[in-house]
């Protein structure tokens, strides 16, 4: 049996400061660790070898990327937030899409009460729901 298994974001750049964004959006969240590249090593020093928070609870491990890769973050992987309130879901989405692109509008789809796909200023991918 795997010991666990949670999300691992990988950033072209900045991922510390991508991280310490999203623990400042949602409550119940916390930087555990966080490894930088030293001297030597194969990434750039100081940047993010290993990071582990949390955002609502759910455990999230990241990095810097040591290799500039083809690929990057895409829609088809993202975080659904369930919302306590429709006030909640308008803060967390403008706050979030600051920077970034809207997939889908703060709008009822007919699936939910109200909804909103966002790309933050990383790329990375959220969907925000009440009801």
């Amino acid at each position: 049996m795997a010991k666990s298994v949670r999300p691992f974001l990988m950033f072209p750049s900045k991922a510390e400061e991508a991280l310490r964004f999203y623990v400042s959006v949602f409550p119940r969240s916390e930087v555990t660790e966080v490894r930088r590249y030293v001297k030597g090593e194969q990434g750039v020093e100081g940047t993010v070898m290993k990071a582990l928070f949390s955002v609502g609870g759910q455990s999230v491990l990241c990095t810097d990327a040591v290799v500039k890769h083809a690929f990057t973050f895409t829609p088809a992987f993202s975080f659904f937030v369930e919302c306590d309130s429709v006030e909640e879901l308008k803060r967390v989405t403008e706050t979030l899409v600051s920077g970034g692109t809207t997939l889908m509008p703060v709008g009822d789809y007919g699936f939910s009460k109200l909804f909103a796909w966002v790309n933050d200023r990383y790329g990375v991918s959220w969907q925000l729901n009440f009801g």
